[in-house]
């Protein structure tokens, strides 16, 4: 079995909201401003940080999820990144032991070092206590040493660097800074291509912030770590010849990179579109509207009326169409944004979509398709009423609590899930084609 060595820091942190994602980008974006390949991972089912660290580092980045994806898959993607990167960087998620599984979990099974980044306003020994701690919890994770955000002073450096024990050293202290922030809305991250020169501005910024810091020296202590193939089986050509519409804008863009790749590797044609601003439907035999912010743009969507009966006569022709989160709010009567106006959508699947302020559901779940079970996650904060009944609910990883509807009238299969196409592509063949013979 052939592999390949790369050098690798996986990131994480005792809790979210330590910086994990604003450091991580402004380290990619310092070392491929010197010429170096930097290939970054985020943890988990995440949209919008991987738009953010793609463009910080100039190369694609995609999620790794061992529960989603499966470990095949995410060997087989670290193996690829290998054999182009001068270093893999890896962004946790959450806590380094939150979730099943748990960041940890993903740097055990490939043998990923871990840098703790933890912003250590209002300690100062107890920083290294917690590190200490954390390090030592597990022994098949290695930790190489802390990250220390927020860091105030010289004297508050000195007092975390003497507390820590030799084999966890300070790798770098970082005092606050606002130009570095990252900006942010209800699900995360502001997206990336809305805020694409104020992003050059903060990653130039954070770059600066971490090479004044040191961080140039980080790759001394990253040691190499051999990465071999998943091994997984080639897809058939099963969507050979069939064209696959798409929508893609701001109001719709959480779509995985490996979704529409694995679309591409079956055989599928992908065309995109925009219900915002296209007054027209490309030619397509299958159509796909994934989540996004269809509330940001309800009233803009609303007034497409041209593009609303064209995709209600492509329903109507029982041609297939999925609806994921956003796009399933799209093929509602009405939707009502965050400031209770109420506009009407495409009205193909009966039903009113509402915003619900802060309160929201997100967590992996199982889609249990007629085609097959789907891995999949939720992340919304919205609410459906006047549905048809479903034809199943989301299975969750361990609670017997039914998880979200899956509708299917017609040809449309509904649904607040984000579904991870690499994870039963059989299943996603059938659903785009269900004449296709596997």
């Amino acid at each position: 079995m052939s592999t390949v060595t790369c050098p690798a820091l996986f990131l994480t942190a005792p809790a979210s909201g330590q910086g994990k994602t604003t450091i991580t980008a402004a380290l990619a974006r310092l070392l491929s401003r010197q010429g170096k390949v930097v290939r970054v991972f985020k943890t988990g089912p995440d949209y919008l940080d991987p738009q953010i660290l793609q463009q910080a580092s100039g190369q694609p980045v995609e999620p790794l999820d061992l529960w989603m994806a499966g470990e095949a898959y995410c060997r087989q993607k670290l193996y690829e990144a290998a054999q182009v990167a001068d270093l893999i960087l890896v962004e946790g998620v959450m806590g380094m032991f939150d979730g099943e599984p748990s960041s940890a979990d993903l740097a055990a099974r490939f043998n990923l070092p871990m840098a703790i980044v933890m912003d250590v306003k209002g300690m100062a020994q107890t920083a290294a206590a917690m590190v200490l701690g954390l390090a030592s919890y597990r022994s098949d994770v290695s930790v190489i040493g802390l990250i220390a955000n927020h860091c105030s002073s010289e004297r508050h450096r000195e007092l975390i660097a003497n507390a820590l024990p030799e084999h966890l050293p300070l790798l770098m202290h970082l005092a606050r800074s606002e130009e570095v922030s990252l900006p942010e809305r209800h699900l995360g991250l502001v997206q990336a291509n809305e805020v694409a020169d104020e992003l050059e501005q903060k990653f130039e910024a954070g770059a600066d912030w971490l090479e004044a810091a040191g961080a140039l020296n980080i790759l001394a202590h990253c040691p190499e770590v051999i990465f071999a193939p998943g091994h997984i089986p080639a897809p058939k050509k099963e969507l050979a010849g069939l064209t696959i519409g798409i929508a893609r804008d701001t109001a719709f863009s959480f779509i995985y990179e490996a979704n529409m790749q694995l679309l591409r590797d079956m055989g599928a044609q992908l065309v995109f579109f925009s219900p915002l601003t296209d007054r027209d439907l490309p030619s397509a035999d299958a159509l796909w509207l994934p989540g996004g912010y269809p509330e940001l743009h309800a009233r803009a969507l609303s007034e497409n009326v041209s593009l609303q009966q064209q995709i209600k006569a492509f329903f109507e022709s029982d041609r297939p169409i999925l609806a994921e989160c956003g796009g399933f709010l799209y093929c509602l009567e009405s939707l009502t944004d965050l400031e209770g106006q109420t506009f009407m959508m495409t009205g193909i699947m009966s039903g009113q979509g509402a915003m619900r302020g802060k309160r929201g559901c997100q967590g992996m779940q199982t889609a249990p398709l007629p085609e097959g079970p789907v891995k999949a996650h939720a992340h919304h904060r919205s609410r459906s009423d006047g549905t048809p009944e479903p034809i199943a609910f989301g299975q969750r990883q361990r609670h017997p609590a039914p998880g979200e509807a899956i509708y299917r009238v017609r040809h449309l299969t509904a649904t607040y899930l984000h579904l991870f196409f690499p994870s039963n592509p059989d299943a996603i063949t059938r659903i785009f084609c269900p004449k296709a013979s596997l």
